[in-house]
């Protein structure tokens, strides 16, 4: 297996993704392909002790700015990192791509080369959320901002397929984030999508509240990518704030001190299983192929486990095992085609035309008694 690694990618690179590409490579045994401007390579490489390991290069001349237009930089950069690393997968010399580069240029260059799965209208980013029973999954996380029903019905299988092959979740609960548990509630986009995932094979549980996406409840979170994206920046900044407040109420006074010293150990691990370097990245589903973005502020140990979660996809056959689920499938995706966002207008409408019935109805019982 060999994992083409962007080198030029990320807000340290590439000091900091070869050396996570070193530590891959020593850990783990897997061959890596590092992709960039070779003499920034060979310079960094020569840093580290990487006799015997399973580490080559491939030129790539340009790179594209974590701060560029993704379009521009797609169509303008042809010899980039991040679209030489993808045109690798494509031609079968890598298996899976490994990037903290520009998250939108890697979407884009992505879904341009690879293209999408058959079945699939929009390729999604699934990131995995911390929770009390270990991780959940929760997509889109960022890349679809405006979506229809039936996008978020395929969130769903691809999350099934996340969390059971890689995660080993047996029979994984399947919700869908709104604003409260009811059927009545949500906008017209999830009382639709909700209609559709009712009568999928998922095991569908229905509406999920925010409160609960962090107990461990439900092991797929689906939502659009605008909703998606809010709830992952929200909940990193907040394990950051509690963290600088922590600080600041043990800082004052000896016997706070004393309790920050022997409760140190504690809150070490409860903030290392909300570090998303164990993670490593978030896995772009959708794509005939395997990518992992991974965070712009990645250190070498996320870079390192970035590389991980590649080998994972690719040796439990995740795209294989959703393209099975997405023909099973079919059937009820089809509810939506040609009419996406439909679904639950038309069933409102329906009562909205039988109350207006019974009203008119009682108006003229009523007259006729008077």
């Amino acid at each position: 297996m060999k994992i083409a690694v962007d080198a030029m990618g990320g807000d340290y690179a590439p000091g900091v993704t070869i050396e996570g590409a070193v530590l891959a490579a020593r850990e783990f045994d897997t061959h890596v392909i590092l992709v960039g401007q070779k003499d920034l390579i060979r310079e960094e490489l020569a840093k580290h002790d990487t006799k015997k390991l399973p580490i080559t290069a491939k030129h790539a001349s340009e790179v594209i700015g974590m701060g560029e237009s993704p379009s521009e930089g797609l169509r303008k950069k042809k010899d980039s990192s991040i679209r030489v690393a993808f045109e690798l997968v494509k031609s079968g010399e890598a298996q899976a791509v490994v990037s903290a580069g520009n998250s939108g240029a890697v979407l884009a260059t992505g879904i341009y080369v690879l293209k999408k799965l058959e079945g699939v209208d929009r390729p999604a980013i699934a990131a995995l959320v911390p929770t009390l029973k270990g991780a959940s999954v929760l997509l889109d996380g960022g890349a679809n901002v405006v979506c229809k029903p039936s996008h978020l019905m395929q969130f769903g299988i691809m999350g099934d397929v996340y969390a059971r092959y890689v995660l080993g979740k047996e029979n994984p609960r399947v919700g869908l984030l709104s604003n409260g548990e009811e059927d009545s509630k949500g906008n017209d986009l999830t009382r639709s999508a909700h209609t559709i995932l009712k009568n999928s094979f998922i095991n569908y549980v229905g509406y999920v509240e925010g409160m609960y996406v962090y107990d461990g409840s439900i092991d797929v979170i689906i939502c659009d990518g605008f909703v998606g994206n809010i709830t992952l920046k929200i909940s990193e900044g907040l394990v950051e704030t509690l963290g600088d407040l922590f600080k600041a109420e043990m800082g004052n006074g000896f016997r706070s001190k004393l309790a920050y010293i022997l409760a140190r150990k504690s809150l070490n691990n409860v903030k290392e299983r909300f570090d998303y370097s164990e993670y490593g990245g978030a896995p772009l589903l959708g794509i005939d192929g395997v990518g992992i973005i991974s965070h712009g502020n990645s250190s070498a140990k996320a870079i390192k486990n970035g590389i991980q979660m590649a080998t994972r996809f690719v040796t439990n056959r995740v795209n294989p095992h959703l393209l099975e689920d997405l023909k099973r499938n079919q059937e009820v995706q089809k509810l939506t085609k040609g009419h996406p966002a439909k679904i639950w207008e038309q069933i409102r409408h329906k009562f909205t035309h039988a109350e207006e019935k019974w009203k008119k109805q009682m108006v003229k019982s009523a007259e006729k008694e008077e």
